[in-house]
């Protein structure tokens, strides 16, 4: 699975469902920079939103940080157990911490985004 998501320069993922659909959350890196996640906020479902447009907020212990949509989509889902368990943000970012689903607006925009190589080359050079 790990090799099917996709990243964008402000750490987020995504990964394209067997639906269309795309989860959205924050990358490993991410979650290690904000340290223990005290709180999510999550949007809307049914909220259309553009391509690096601010969707979630997230707060740690260290900072309050967005969460951008790495592409223009229209919100489906949202993960409701962050309210009572953000911490599932750090303990499995890639998995349970996802932050929303989205029904893409314009699927080519996904392939404007990094795979792991290059995402793992990206954060390298931080």
């Amino acid at each position: 699975m790990m090799s099917d998501l996709k990243y964008s320069e402000d750490h987020e993922w995504l990964l394209v469902n067997d639906d269309g659909s795309v989860t959205v959350g924050i990358s490993d890196y991410a979650q290690r920079q904000l340290g223990d996640v005290v709180y999510v906020e999550l949007p809307e479902p049914g909220r259309r939103v553009g391509k690096d447009e601010e969707t979630a907020v997230v707060e740690s212990v260290k900072a309050a940080s967005d969460v951008k949509s790495p592409i223009s989509g229209t919100i489906e889902a949202v993960n409701e157990a962050l309210a009572d368990e953000p911490e599932k943000v750090n303990a499995d970012p890639l998995g349970e911490g996802w932050f929303l689903k989205l029904r893409p607006a314009d699927a080519a925009e996904i392939e404007t985004l990094m795979d792991q190589a290059a995402y793992e080359s990206f954060i390298a050079g931080l």
